[in-house]
């Protein structure tokens, strides 16, 4: 069999597509690669072999447009690179798959329930495992009798990256960043903020497309650092143990990647217990031994192209498992180490951009 044409979206600005792509890029496997970008000021488009303008993911032509690239190349397995292409694709599934691509993404019931992290928290309470005391929010009234300080205040669904997400330490900055969130959405989350900036982490389990599980990695996040760093203020609340700084992530993961057991075993389990089917990738802090989830992502990891660098190759796995029929080994070894991310640039003439419209 000849090199397998891969079809990546969302292939710019160090998001999740770009992620995949240097996955891809780094398997051994060996891949023919179709990206595409909303926007020709994309890094990710110079790094593909056909490059292509995609509309936006609301747009009416967006499937018919992905369908006629996928026919042109002889794509066999398509990868969403943003959270509003994986809500369509998962809308479109049916009519995807029928037209002989491997969709590696979740079914639409771990999607609702994944990306809504009221529903999230209420189904990780249920089935006893643990996360920060929360309370969902639809009204300022909702704040009134919350005494847990500090807490973290987020939008429902979205917010990759801690967008419009805050720390509040005391009761005006609680009502302040509530009545602004209401201002923009219908209803956020408020949630203890618990443990310290040095025991967070983002855990990935991998899944096969029957339910099988595959394997499971984790990154100890160094959240402290500029570059992943959100919000990094200094604890002025009573709660000492929490130490000097409350911090949130950016998303830009980097730190110490390994199994870490004690907190991928409870991920496998939480993974297993929601249904996932492909990748799945949660937040945590390892508090007093326990795993405590922040959020669950039920998609492909801002650290993607991390895990493959040590072995765990994601996008790569699942294309061997489903389209090349591949036996992978459960908890197959690989390496450990620590990982550090910074930036890099492109210098592109803006007369030759890359990318066109099909």
């Amino acid at each position: 069999m000849g090199k397998v044409t891969v079809f990546v979206t969302g292939v710019g600005g160090s998001g999740l597509g770009e992620q995949i792509l240097k996955a891809l890029r780094m398997a051994e496997t060996g891949y023919t690669v179709i990206g595409a970008d909303m926007s020709p000021y994309s890094i990710g488009l110079l790094k593909v072999d056909h490059a292509y303008i995609l509309p936006p993911a609301a747009d009416p032509e967006y499937i018919d447009t992905v369908l006629r690239i996928c026919k042109k190349h002889g794509v066999s397995a398509l990868f969403h690179g943003s959270d509003s292409e994986l809500k369509v694709m998962s809308q479109n599934r049916q009519l995807l798959e029928s037209q002989g691509l491997f969709l590696p993404i979740n079914p639409s019931a771990v999607l609702e329930l994944c990306l809504d992290k009221g529903k999230t928290f209420e189904f990780l309470c249920q089935n006893g495992f643990l996360c920060p005391r929360f309370r969902q929010v639809l009204s300022i009234a909702d704040l009134s009798d919350f005494n847990i300080f500090p807490a973290v205040l987020k939008p429902s669904r979205g917010s990759s990256g801690s967008t419009n997400t805050f720390i509040a330490q005391t009761r005006e900055e609680l009502l302040c960043f509530g009545r602004y969130l209401l201002s923009i959405y219908p209803e956020f989350i408020v949630q203890e903020y618990i443990g310290t900036p040095d025991c967070e982490y983002t855990a990935g389990v991998l899944l096969s497309m029957d339910g099988e599980l595959i394997n499971s990695i984790a990154v100890k996040r160094n959240i402290l650092s500029g570059l992943s760093n959100r919000l990094k203020i200094p604890n002025r609340t009573e709660n000492s143990e929490l130490g000097p700084y409350l911090a949130l992530s950016s998303g830009i993961s980097q730190g110490e990647i390994g199994s870490f057991p004690e907190v991928t075993r409870p991920c496998e389990q939480i993974a297993l217990a929601v249904g996932a089917r492909g990748p799945l990738n949660i937040q945590c802090r390892l508090v007093d031994g326990k795993v405590y989830v922040l959020e669950i992502n039920p998609r492909f990891s801002g650290t993607t192209s991390l895990r493959a660098m040590v072995g765990f190759n994601e996008p790569d796995v699942l294309i061997r498992r489903h389209v090349l029929k591949e036996h992978i080994e459960p908890h197959f070894p690989y390496k450990t180490g620590m990982i550090l991310r910074g930036l890099s640039e492109a210098l592109i003439d803006h007369l030759k951009l890359p990318g066109e419209r099909i």
